[in-house]
């Protein structure tokens, strides 16, 4: 049942204490197991269904993680193998009566699901023996200059129903999209197994000066129409500091002037990208009696 609503799936809205989510879970069981409808597709979806909400719900660490990324980032993180591991089935039927009771949940649980979980161990749960817990996700904003440079950073996420801290290297060259690994910091594992990872999703905030293609950066410079024509000496910005290029004299507006080297390193490579200024001619929007003269003058000449 792919990124499906949990709390609709069992009548209830986000914040549902766990009395009630267990309450709604157990009224819905009865109503649809397979046992009171047999041959009925419509049914035994429907409690597919909430046995998947409910192993989600009833558990505080997936319910967290549900609650805080929504259905579809939840999984993107959590698989149905991953969403079932640990869950007590045979323990969510015990004492409901009525011949739903958790007697035959091995079987129903292996029949319903394909059995992909394994067989259920002595409590009526379905482990496989050491199981790795599930990767986490969280999304790091950094600044585009330690993108560009690499930094530091303090991060504080929840784990287990716990707030951790953690200090990590933001290495240089990550862009939008990009994710980092912290090896662990995921959830724990059942059984033994070991603990899952945390991936943070790295998104760049724009900067002011530059704009980046890969490991190139560009900048843009404006100058006057008379530099454009006889050539200009500039300070143009780096990461490293502003350098002071040539502009040639006749340069077109739009032509980009090449600072290699300038640029960016970018993940799993040790070489820099170039830096690219971009040139831009101001044509002035009024002009003064003498600049009007002075135009003319030029326009006479076949400027």
């Amino acid at each position: 049942m792919a990124q499906a609503d949990y709390y609709k799936a069992l009548g209830l809205e986000k914040g549902a204490s766990p009395d009630e989510i267990k309450k709604a879970f157990r009224k819905l069981a009865v109503k649809y197991h397979p046992d009171r409808n047999p041959d009925n597709k419509d049914a035994e979806d429907k409690f597919k269904e909430i046995n998947e909400a409910y192993a989600v719900l009833s558990d505080p660490e997936k319910k967290q993680q549900y609650d805080t990324f929504g259905s579809s980032g939840f999984h993107k993180q959590y698989s149905q193998e991953d969403i079932f591991r640990g869950f007590d089935f045979g323990n969510a039927y015990k004492d409901m009566g009525g011949g739903v009771g958790g007697g035959g949940a091995d079987d129903l649980f292996s029949r319903l699901f394909g059995g992909a979980f394994g067989r259920g161990d002595a409590r009526g749960g379905f482990r496989r023996g050491p199981q790795k817990g599930g990767d986490h996700e969280m999304e790091l904003t950094v600044s585009f200059r330690d993108a560009a440079q690499g930094a530091e950073k303090q991060i504080a996420f929840r784990r287990g129903g716990q707030r951790e801290e953690l200090r990590v290297k933001i290495p240089a060259g990550v862009d939008n999209g990009s994710k980092i690994r912290i090896s662990g910091k995921g959830a724990q594992g059942e059984g033994g197994g070991q603990p899952g990872d945390l991936f943070l999703i790295i998104h760049v905030l724009p900067d002011p000066v530059f704009t980046r293609d890969g490991g190139d950066l560009f900048v843009e410079r404006v100058i006057p129409f008379s530099a454009a024509c006889q050539g200009i000496s500039l300070d143009v910005p780096t990461l490293e500091g502003d350098k002071r290029i040539k502009v040639p004299a006749g340069i077109q507006p739009g032509t980009k002037i090449r600072l290699k080297g300038c640029g960016i390193k970018t993940i799993g490579s040790n070489a820099k990208g170039d830096l690219y200024v971009k040139i831009s001619v101001h044509i002035p929007e009024t002009l003064n009696g003498e600049q009007k003269k002075l135009v003319e003058e030029l326009a006479k000449s076949g400027l």
